[in-house]
């Protein structure tokens, strides 16, 4: 499957280093067990969560794999009164991408980013290269110059 997803050419059109991993979705669905088949620290592994507010409006976090978003640390890092998760069902629709296959970057509009602050203490992180079976490795700051991110302390 190691074709570009639309996260790999947003990167190349912007012309920000990254690399890429590909794995087989099928036989590893967890993000630890993605992290072990790629030989991969599991702390430097991020996945992509989408939440929702009580008036409807969307806001993205990553977490590592090996963490939990805690939705109350969320809520009160982006200064809302609570957030739920959005409902898989609505992910293609709402943001453009799959559960498992959720990235960051290229989704149907622009949202600031909360990254656990664990992320500053490694040079680089992986995450979804959107679509399941494919994930990308780059820098912070360079994630930064194509999304709006932002940090805190919203892990359980």
């Amino acid at each position: 499957m190691e074709t570009k997803t639309n996260v790999m050419r947003a990167l190349d059109r912007s012309h920000i280093k990254y690399k890429t991993y590909f794995y087989d979705a099928d036989k590893f669905s967890t993000g630890v067990e993605i992290a072990n088949a790629l030989n991969q620290n599991p702390a430097t592994v991020f996945k992509t969560l989408v939440t929702i507010n009580k008036n409807n409006k969307l806001f993205v976090f990553m977490v590592p794999v090996t963490a939990e978003l805690n939705l109350k640390s969320a809520a009160i890092c982006i200064r809302e009164k609570s957030l739920n998760m959005l409902p898989q069902r609505e992910l293609l629709e709402r943001v453009g991408y799959v559960h498992g296959g959720c990235s960051p970057i290229g989704m149907k509009k622009l949202f600031t980013t909360v990254i656990d602050e664990s992320a500053l203490n490694f040079e680089t992180i992986i995450f979804s290269a959107g679509t399941r079976g494919a994930q990308v490795e780059m820098t912070i700051s360079d994630l930064g110059k194509i999304i709006p991110i932002k940090f805190g302390n919203i892990c359980s």
